[in-house]
Protein backbone atom coordinates (compact mmCIF):
# COMPACT_ATOMS: atom_id res chain seq x y z
CA UNK A 1 0.00 0.00 0.00
CA UNK A 2 2.84 2.43 0.88
CA UNK A 3 4.49 1.69 -2.45
CA UNK A 4 1.27 2.51 -4.33
CA UNK A 5 0.83 5.73 -2.34
CA UNK A 6 4.45 6.68 -3.07
CA UNK A 7 3.96 6.12 -6.80
CA UNK A 8 0.75 8.16 -6.73
CA UNK A 9 2.42 11.08 -4.89
CA UNK A 10 5.42 10.96 -7.23
CA UNK A 11 3.08 10.95 -10.22
CA UNK A 12 1.20 13.99 -8.90
CA UNK A 13 4.45 15.86 -8.25
CA UNK A 14 5.66 15.12 -11.76
CA UNK A 15 2.29 16.18 -13.15
CA UNK A 16 2.40 19.51 -11.25
CA UNK A 17 5.92 20.24 -12.47
CA UNK A 18 5.00 19.65 -16.09
CA UNK A 19 1.98 21.96 -15.85
CA UNK A 20 3.74 24.66 -13.83
CA UNK A 21 4.00 28.10 -15.40
CA UNK A 22 7.29 28.64 -17.19
CA UNK A 23 8.55 32.17 -17.75
CA UNK A 24 11.65 33.55 -19.41
CA UNK A 25 12.41 37.24 -19.80
CA UNK A 26 14.01 37.74 -23.20
CA UNK A 27 14.60 41.49 -22.95
CA UNK A 28 12.87 44.58 -21.61
CA UNK A 29 9.74 44.17 -23.73
CA UNK A 30 9.59 40.46 -24.58
CA UNK A 31 8.86 37.40 -22.46
CA UNK A 32 8.21 33.74 -23.16
CA UNK A 33 5.31 32.52 -21.03
CA UNK A 34 4.44 28.82 -21.20
CA UNK A 35 6.19 28.56 -24.57
CA UNK A 36 4.42 31.59 -26.08
CA UNK A 37 6.62 34.52 -27.14
CA UNK A 38 4.94 37.74 -26.01
CA UNK A 39 6.00 41.22 -27.13
CA UNK A 40 4.64 44.06 -24.98
CA UNK A 41 2.42 46.21 -27.18
CA UNK A 42 2.68 49.99 -27.25
CA UNK A 43 6.22 50.24 -25.86
CA UNK A 44 9.79 49.80 -27.01
CA UNK A 45 12.81 49.19 -24.78
CA UNK A 46 16.50 49.42 -25.63
CA UNK A 47 18.08 46.37 -27.24
CA UNK A 48 20.10 44.09 -24.91
CA UNK A 49 23.43 45.22 -26.39
CA UNK A 50 22.40 48.89 -26.43
CA UNK A 51 24.34 51.29 -24.22
CA UNK A 52 23.71 54.82 -22.98
CA UNK A 53 26.02 57.48 -21.56
CA UNK A 54 25.70 58.72 -18.01
CA UNK A 55 28.36 61.11 -16.70
CA UNK A 56 30.68 60.01 -19.55
CA UNK A 57 30.31 56.37 -18.47
CA UNK A 58 28.82 53.71 -20.72
CA UNK A 59 25.77 52.05 -19.15
CA UNK A 60 24.12 48.89 -20.44
CA UNK A 61 20.65 50.42 -20.66
CA UNK A 62 19.24 47.45 -22.59
CA UNK A 63 20.38 45.02 -19.92
CA UNK A 64 19.15 47.39 -17.20
CA UNK A 65 15.67 47.42 -18.78
CA UNK A 66 15.65 43.60 -18.79
CA UNK A 67 16.82 43.37 -15.17
CA UNK A 68 14.22 45.94 -14.08
CA UNK A 69 11.53 43.76 -15.66
CA UNK A 70 12.93 40.58 -14.06
CA UNK A 71 12.92 42.27 -10.65
CA UNK A 72 9.39 43.66 -11.13
CA UNK A 73 7.98 40.26 -12.08
CA UNK A 74 9.80 38.50 -9.25
CA UNK A 75 8.20 35.12 -8.52
CA UNK A 76 4.86 36.20 -10.01
CA UNK A 77 3.32 34.93 -13.22
CA UNK A 78 2.27 37.80 -15.49
CA UNK A 79 -1.30 37.89 -16.73
CA UNK A 80 -1.39 39.05 -20.34
CA UNK A 81 -4.18 40.44 -22.48
CA UNK A 82 -3.52 39.53 -26.10
CA UNK A 83 -3.94 42.16 -28.80
CA UNK A 84 -3.06 39.95 -31.77
CA UNK A 85 0.19 38.99 -33.49
CA UNK A 86 3.04 41.04 -34.95
CA UNK A 87 4.92 40.52 -38.22
CA UNK A 88 7.27 38.08 -36.41
CA UNK A 89 4.32 35.94 -35.20
CA UNK A 90 4.86 37.02 -31.59
CA UNK A 91 1.77 37.63 -29.48
CA UNK A 92 1.29 41.34 -28.85
CA UNK A 93 -0.07 41.89 -25.36
CA UNK A 94 -0.19 44.08 -22.31
CA UNK A 95 0.95 42.09 -19.29
CA UNK A 96 0.22 42.70 -15.62
CA UNK A 97 1.65 41.62 -12.27
CA UNK A 98 -0.61 42.12 -9.25
CA UNK A 99 -2.86 44.30 -11.43
CA UNK A 100 -0.04 46.66 -12.47
CA UNK A 101 0.84 47.05 -16.15
CA UNK A 102 4.46 46.06 -16.75
CA UNK A 103 4.53 48.35 -19.81
CA UNK A 104 3.36 51.37 -17.82
CA UNK A 105 5.89 50.56 -15.08
CA UNK A 106 8.80 50.36 -17.57
CA UNK A 107 7.83 53.60 -19.33
CA UNK A 108 7.27 55.52 -16.07
CA UNK A 109 10.66 54.23 -14.83
CA UNK A 110 12.33 55.66 -17.92
CA UNK A 111 13.52 52.36 -19.38
CA UNK A 112 10.89 52.06 -22.12
CA UNK A 113 9.40 54.47 -24.60
CA UNK A 114 5.84 54.96 -25.75
CA UNK A 115 5.94 53.36 -29.19
CA UNK A 116 4.01 56.15 -30.88
CA UNK A 117 4.22 54.43 -34.27
CA UNK A 118 1.76 51.84 -32.92
CA UNK A 119 0.05 53.35 -29.86
CA UNK A 120 -0.59 56.52 -27.87
CA UNK A 121 -1.41 54.65 -24.65
CA UNK A 122 1.82 55.33 -22.73
CA UNK A 123 2.66 58.88 -23.85
CA UNK A 124 1.68 60.47 -20.49
CA UNK A 125 3.86 57.93 -18.67
CA UNK A 126 6.79 58.77 -20.94
CA UNK A 127 6.26 62.50 -20.37
CA UNK A 128 6.32 61.83 -16.60
CA UNK A 129 9.66 59.95 -16.83
CA UNK A 130 11.15 62.60 -19.12
CA UNK A 131 10.05 65.52 -16.90
CA UNK A 132 11.52 63.79 -13.84
CA UNK A 133 14.70 62.69 -15.65
CA UNK A 134 14.12 59.05 -14.72
CA UNK A 135 16.06 56.13 -16.15
CA UNK A 136 17.36 56.79 -19.64
CA UNK A 137 16.02 60.36 -19.53
CA UNK A 138 18.95 61.13 -17.20
CA UNK A 139 21.37 59.85 -19.85
CA UNK A 140 22.40 60.37 -23.45
CA UNK A 141 20.71 57.66 -25.47
CA UNK A 142 19.56 56.57 -28.89
CA UNK A 143 15.93 55.52 -29.35
CA UNK A 144 15.72 51.73 -29.81
CA UNK A 145 14.16 52.05 -33.28
CA UNK A 146 17.11 54.26 -34.38
CA UNK A 147 19.61 51.86 -32.78
CA UNK A 148 18.14 48.94 -34.75
CA UNK A 149 18.45 50.86 -38.04
CA UNK A 150 22.14 51.64 -37.45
Amino acid sequence: MKKLLGILVLGLLTCNISFADSLRVVDGDTIVLNGEKIRFSGIDTPELKQTCLKDDQEVGCGMTAKMLLVKKIGNNTPECISEGKDAYKRTLAECFVNGESLSKFLVRSGYAFAYRKYSTKFIKDEEFAKANKLGMWAMTFQYPWDFRKA
